[in-house]
């Protein structure tokens, strides 16, 4: 597609250039227009660009469409995108010309390029929903079906805040889960290095004057040595098999059989089962009231719901109650059915739909699995701590008396 190269004044007078992409002259002319820019200059660079470098500049353009990672924005990226949209809308700032103000910051390229080809599609007659649809990656089902019940009710702005506070949300309650395995993790870590180092460093040396001053050492200390002896004939190998199992376990878990198995290892699991289960059900309920308050109807709402939920057990069971609520029946009804959901969230949700505020009891249901996760996080946290320290400290106990022992039995018989 010709690239423009366009000098042009904003609606403040300040003279503004910059380069566009468009199907011919008249194009650009519009686009410079409805972003709201008065035209004083505007040449065609496309086919100079072609002539100087065209076979790097394919090459450079093939590359980056066949990464799939290169045109996606991180999450607080895309969150700072919806924010400032919603706000520039808010204030009565046209779609395209908000989407032209935020491709003109000074930000990452990837952003810029994402959000002018945003503004580029927007301002050639697509709406902001399907532009949307460019990059799953970044833009998943929920946002562009958000979106578009915004587009459809004449309501965009508050459509992209409700998605703010969305992410927000569900952003905190990744933090929270990622915050409380910190301490846990730093434990473990510092322990088992610390015992590979006894094994590896300390250990050895002590061999070496056992075996001067003769004698038989007590069981433990025996197999402590073999262990040792073990650990540095074949370290490199035992890291190359551990880490042969570990990207094998990680590529079953990246397969539809491997996330099932985990999901239901998770949802079966003492603590973390609480952790998992409050989880995923406040994801759903805040999705699902998120969708429902903002038009998107509920056949549709329950299957973004059932994408975005995180597990796919309880996925599979919202997608089957999708199929049972086709027939006009309320979801309370089938949600409780299938035994997945607890008596607690269905009786809410009943209430709900007796009342004719539904989104209300999705909210109350969300802000009620939130509480319950915030104490099953604790409740973990606290368990961990104790079970880890206590561990470490039986391995390195185990370790500092199977040398004392062998110390007091050859100290014994020299003695004698």
């Amino acid at each position: 597609m010709p690239v423009f190269k366009y000098i042009a004044r904003d609606t403040k007078g300040t003279r503004v250039d910059g380069t566009l992409t468009a199907a011919d002259r008249n194009s650009a002319m519009r686009m410079l227009q409805q972003s709201g820019h008065t035209p004083l200059s505007l040449t065609q660079t496309a086919e100079e660009t072609a002539a100087k470098g065209g076979s790097s500049k394919k090459f450079r353009l093939n590359f980056t469409l066949s990464t799939g990672r290169a045109s996606r924005l991180k999450p607080r990226a895309m969150l700072l995108f919806t924010r400032e949209m919603a706000d520039l809308l808010a204030s009565g700032m046209t779609l395209g010309r908000a989407l032209h103000t935020l491709a003109r910051r000074d930000s990452e390229p990837i952003y810029n390029m994402i959000v002018s080809r945003l503004r580029d599609e927007v301002v050639q007659g697509s709406s902001l929903s399907d532009a949307l649809k460019i990059y799953p990656e970044t833009f998943p089902q929920l946002y562009v079906s958000m979106v578009r019940a915004g587009e459809a009710g004449g309501a965009l702005a508050d459509a992209l805040t409700s998605l703010c506070t969305h992410y927000e949300r569900v952003q905190d309650a990744r933090n929270k889960i990622v915050s409380a395995m910190v301490y846990p993790s730093i434990i473990l870590t510092f322990g088992i290095l610390s015992v590979i180092g006894l094994m590896i460093g300390i250990i050895p040396k002590f061999a070496i004057i056992f075996e001067d001053l003769g004698g038989t050492m007590p069981l433990p200390t025996r197999i402590l040595m073999t262990i040792s002896s073990g650990m540095i004939r074949y370290g490199w190998l035992m890291i190359l098999i551990l880490i042969g199992l570990g990207m094998a376990f990680r590529r079953f878990l990246r397969t539809e059989d491997g996330r099932k198995w985990l999901d239901n290892r998770q949802l079966k699991m003492p603590v973390v089962s609480k952790i998992a289960r409050a989880n995923a059900f406040a994801h759903f309920a805040r999705t699902l009231e998120t969708l429902i308050r903002n038009g998107v109807p509920i056949l549709k709402a329950l299957t973004i719901s059932s994408e975005t939920v995180g597990n796919s057990v309880i996925a599979a069971e919202i997608a089957d109650v999708r199929t049972r609520v086709t027939d006009g029946s309320s979801i309370a009804g089938p949600l409780a059915a299938g035994g997945v959901f607890p008596p607690l969230l269905t009786d809410m949700l009943a209430v709900g739909e007796e009342t004719g505020d539904l989104p209300g009891a999705l909210s109350q249901i969300a802000r009620r699995y939130d509480e319950e996760l915030d104490f099953s996080i604790k409740l973990l946290t606290t368990v961990m701590e104790p079970v880890l320290i206590l561990s470490m400290g039986l391995l390195i106990g185990f370790v500092a008396i199977s040398m004392l022992m062998a110390v007091f039995d050859l100290t014994s018989g020299l003695s004698a």
